[in-house]
């Protein structure tokens, strides 16, 4: 009846809740810098689901500077990430790749975006410098 409805439906958010945090720190791999205060500059270091079930993953941050936004969507071994840097801070952006050829910001050549610096290709992630803006960026990995 009426009531297991109920109890199911607090269960289910208090499950999602726990994901939640779990996604922002984890999957969506929002983090502080430990040598910044305060979120100027962070980390940013999606993970894509190992197993491929999760597709998608979407989150934000509310920082003292603004939102942070994080989110990834994986379509056919091409990962789509999107993320808001707020005015007045930077992040280091750890993105999963195959090389630092295969990745693109809406479809440009990351040397021809303004605000965001190659630095390097480590253990399966392209690395980058992004000042404050909105990016999605692109690549394939395995």
């Amino acid at each position: 009846g009426f009531g297991g409805n109920n109890s199911m439906n607090s269960f289910n958010h208090y499950s999602f809740g726990a994901v939640g945090r779990w996604m922002i720190a984890y999957s969506l791999g929002v983090s502080r810098d430990e040598n910044s205060p305060g979120f100027k500059h962070f980390i940013l270091r999606p993970e894509p689901d190992p197993t491929g079930e999760m597709k998608w993953a979407r989150g934000y941050y509310d920082s003292m500077y603004g939102r942070i936004n994080s989110s990834w969507r994986v379509e056919n071994g091409v990962l789509a990430y999107r993320a808001t840097v707020p005015a007045n801070t930077s992040a280091t952006l750890y993105l999963p790749a195959e090389s630092e050829k295969d990745v693109k910001e809406t479809r440009r050549e990351i040397a021809n975006v303004p605000g965001v610096r190659f630095l390097r290709f480590e253990n399966g992630k392209a690395v980058y410098e992004i000042s404050s803006g909105e990016y999605t960026f692109t690549s394939s990995f395995k």
